[in-house]
């Protein structure tokens, strides 16, 4: 009998049914969901719509104020299109109005409180029970096994400002249940990848978990200190882009796929890669999914479109057409792993990760950065700054055999692109710094229509 057997068998079940969580219970309905046809999946997600919806008429004062405005009666909701009559709901939204879109009965002070960055350094209060914390914890479970990884198997994350057990209570349930190592994505050096591959040898993890970019760059320094110890089974990148040539690197350092995951804090799982690869499945069980173009249509398969989500399982602080602030493409195709979950493509970037041409037009800084990082020589890092329209700061870290002429390269292919007249400036860096959540940023629009 495993250590991990004993931990997803006796521990965590002996544990969750002490704190009547309903966590395990509902990750076993999602194993069976996930393989339900779409049409059965579409049926539980307008059932949920039906039921947030008369909850939010009968107990949510902000929005039945808002839907009044807007001419919207409870009779309304005939299909889940109907949903498209109500207003976006935008991050200044929740900054202006946060407490009062909480909705009756529920005092925020017993409600599990967090804060999300966001690209603006302006924070979000965001407001859940823990039974929604629970139930997004176990869709996460049923993602996360899609990389081969099983519950209370150790995971190694790659994550910034990582939040380790604060007191003796917490470790032992850390060991007894879910056992993390962590590598602080504040300080990836040398000296910390060392200590982590010393940490992977004596917990033996078998997933590693942790913000795209991140893990690129542990793959560097595995790859460059002749690290063997680090060796995953799974790979889940969240919280940022996945480059095609960070990918490339992951998967021949680690021997192994990496799962793609996309979400946000504020509604959490989106979308996520199976064993397949061949798309993120949508997690529309807790989410109802739009991709709008700028005129407010929706995109068409393969075409481009901000992401609008609607979350079904927030009932404390619900989020109605939240404009997430990122740029996704939706499929019509289906995958080849039999489940029903429908399928997007990658996420194109941040709404503030468009830099803006003289003539109006918004070019995705990740499509700069796979035409130049990923085709130039001699370049380790780079992040692109807009600080005006006329006005462009590219932060390198030039790596073995950067020369002027690759600088001047550069310059001649951002000229190119956004006009000869616009200023292109060069910065070499020793290294480009994580936001405060650790994270890394491509591409900075600092145009005000960015923001």
């Amino acid at each position: 009998m495993s250590r991990s057997w004993f931990r997803r068998n006796f521990c965590e079940p002996l544990l969750l049914l002490k704190s009547r969580s309903p966590r395990r219970a509902y990750w076993k309905k999602l194993e069976r969901t996930q393989y339900f046809s779409r049409q059965q999946l579409e049926d539980i997600q307008w059932r949920r719509l039906q039921v947030l919806w008369d909850y939010m008429w009968q107990h949510n004062t902000f929005y039945r104020k808002r839907f009044q405005e807007n001419g919207l009666r409870q009779e309304d909701l005939k299909s889940i299109e109907d949903i498209r009559r109500v207003p976006i709901l935008t991050k200044k939204d929740i900054r202006q109005y946060g407490k009062a879109m909480i909705s009756n009965g529920f005092n925020k002070e017993e409600l599990l409180h967090f804060q999300t960055g966001g690209s603006t350094g302006k924070a979000l209060d965001i407001y859940i029970t823990e039974e929604c914390s629970e139930l997004r914890n176990a869709c996460a479970r049923r993602h996360d096994r899609w990389t081969g990884w099983e519950p209370g198997e150790p995971v190694g994350a790659v994550w910034g400002n990582p939040k380790l057990p604060a007191n003796l209570r917490e470790r032992i349930i850390d060991a007894c249940v879910q056992p993390y190592i962590y590598l602080d994505t504040m300080a990836v050096s040398e000296e910390s990848v060392l200590a982590f591959s010393r940490d992977w040898q004596r917990i033996k993890p078998t997933l590693l978990f942790g913000h795209a970019h991140s893990i690129y760059l542990l793959a560097q320094q595995v790859e460059r200190l002749h690290i063997e110890s680090i060796a995953p089974k799974g790979i889940i990148s969240t919280s940022m882009m996945l480059l095609p040539h960070e990918r490339e690197l992951i998967e021949k350092v680690f021997h192994c796929s990496v799962t793609d995951r996309y979400g946000c804090e504020e509604v959490s799982l989106i979308g996520c890669e199976c064993e397949k690869h061949q798309g993120m499945h949508m997690n529309i069980e807790h989410l109802v999914i739009e991709f709008l173009k700028e005129d407010g249509s929706e995109a068409a398969p393969g075409e481009p479109g901000q992401i609008v989500v609607t979350d079904l399982m927030n009932k404390a602080m619900p989020f109605i057409r939240y404009r997430v602030e990122d740029v996704g493409i939706p499929l019509d195709s289906t995958c080849s792993c039999g489940r029903g979950l429908p399928l997007m493509d990658k996420v194109v970037g941040r709404v503030a990760d468009f830099l803006i041409k003289q003539d109006g037009t918004k070019v995705a800084g990740i499509s700069l950065i796979e035409n130049t990082l990923t085709k130039l020589p001699a370049l380790d890092q780079m992040q692109i700054v807009q600080e005006s329209i006329n006005d462009i700061c590219l932060n390198i870290v030039p790596g073995e055999g950067y020369t002027d002429d690759t600088g001047q390269r550069l310059v001649s292919y951002f000229r190119e692109t956004f006009g000869n007249e616009v200023q292109v400036r060069l910065r070499l860096v020793k290294e480009i710094a994580p936001e405060t959540s650790g994270k890394y940023r491509f591409s900075v629009c600092k145009i005000e229509e960015c923001q």
